[in-house]
């Protein structure tokens, strides 16, 4: 017996490239994990806690200095004032902060606006949670937020409203004007709003994040979720945290209690540690994704390739509608890792409908030589007649 969601769902994309990456032999800058500009000081940090010590369980909702780190952390970034004690929460990454919103404050039945392109994991969550994602379509090359359509879907069903911003995989920012209409449907229909905010310290070109909770009109109807794997750049440590109202929290709280109960110590404290590091840290690890974001993009267009425009997170969307002969995005990715050397990420793994064909996604958040070096495969198959 498979219990009926998963029954439906494949292996991740993401999965899936990186095993096709590994038996081509080829450059990875399909799955998003960043390499060469981890935190040595947070990972020096994670040592002296692990050696020492405690070594038990942790509370529940997180160590007290981590809490505390991150309730400085919305207040020195973002002028948030939350209470460590009462509306912070440590998590086994973010994916399990969204699975403990989802199934701390829904009920079966109930819809979740969520924007498309989204993560994959969104809708087996939700589903698994008994809510009913309802896909609203951003369409390139600008992603504009859609504002009859969110208006036409939502129903008396409508629970709550799923925003990504800074957004995986298009990079797009929420302009303050968006996240105003966003909030201002909130209190019109009683919804709250479950913020997916891991790349908020990945901004680029001066572009600024604004989180959706900071805005009067969302007061009391936000949970924001951060990353300590995307702000220091060490996805694999998976630990997150969920900043909320008091009464928002505390189910998602008891959801958390029954899923992991709790996050490893020793990591705890170093990112506590680590959100309290200088303005520099932060400011440096934007200068030096943006800088390899340009290389990366700078180098695709001279090889003819259409970057979108790109202002935050670890990936560039690259137009392949006049290099895929068949219009299929995955078999495009698939015969690119074995021709050409690099793997890259189909984008319309990110839509439900799996109809946004001429787009795949590439990872920038590596080591410059990797990047050149993918560079110099790609430009070989161009060369050799690759997309003809």
């Amino acid at each position: 017996m498979v219990n009926s969601v998963f029954r439906g769902t494949r292996t991740s994309v993401f999965e899936t490239m990186s095993r096709l990456a590994a038996e081509h032999g080829a450059i990875n800058l399909g799955q998003g994990f960043p390499e060469g500009i981890e935190a040595t000081e947070v990972i020096e940090a994670a040592g002296r806690a692990l050696r020492d010590g405690p070594h038990q369980y942790p509370p529940t909702l997180g160590l007290p200095a981590l809490r505390q780190a991150v309730a400085e952390a919305n207040r020195r970034f973002w002028n948030i004032d939350a209470d460590w004690a009462t509306e912070v929460l440590v998590t086994s990454g973010a994916t399990e902060a969204l699975a403990d919103c989802f199934f701390g404050l829904l009920e079966p039945g109930d819809e979740v606006l969520v924007f498309q392109p989204a993560y994959d994991c969104y809708g087996v969550l939700l589903r698994r949670a008994g809510a009913v994602p309802v896909p609203i379509r951003l369409e390139p090359p600008h992603w504009e937020l859609p504002r009859q359509r969110i208006l036409d879907a939502i129903t008396p069903r409508t629970r709550a409203i799923l925003l990504n911003t800074p957004m995986n995989p298009n990079g797009k920012i929420f302009s303050l004007d968006e996240l105003g209409f966003l909030a201002g449907l909130l209190e019109r229909h009683d919804l709250i709003a479950i913020c997916d905010e891991v790349y908020e310290h990945l901004t680029f070109d001066g572009r600024a994040h604004v989180p959706l909770y900071t805005l009067p009109e969302a007061q009391g109807r936000c949970l924001r979720i951060g990353s300590a794997g995307k702000t220091f750049s060490v996805t694999g440590w998976k630990v997150g945290y969920v900043t909320a109202p008091a009464a928002l929290l505390e189910p998602v709280a008891h959801a958390h209690q029954y899923l992991t109960f709790a996050t490893p110590p020793h990591l705890q404290a170093a990112v506590a540690f680590g959100l309290g590091l200088e303005d520099s840290y932060f400011h440096g690890l934007q200068a030096t994704l943006q800088h390899n974001r340009d290389q990366l993009a700078d180098g695709l267009r001279e090889l003819g390739f259409s970057v979108l425009d790109c202002g935050a997170t670890y990936f560039l969307c690259v137009e392949i509608g006049g290099l895929d002969r068949d219009g299929d995005d995955f078999a495009f990715c698939r015969r690119l890792v074995a021709e050409s050397g690099v793997a890259a990420v189909p984008v319309s793994s990110f839509y439900a409908e799996r109809d946004m064909t001429s787009l795949i996604r590439l990872c920038f958040a590596k080591r410059l030589p990797l990047l050149h070096d993918a560079l110099e495969r790609l430009a070989d198959w161009r060369n050799r007649g690759g997309g003809t």
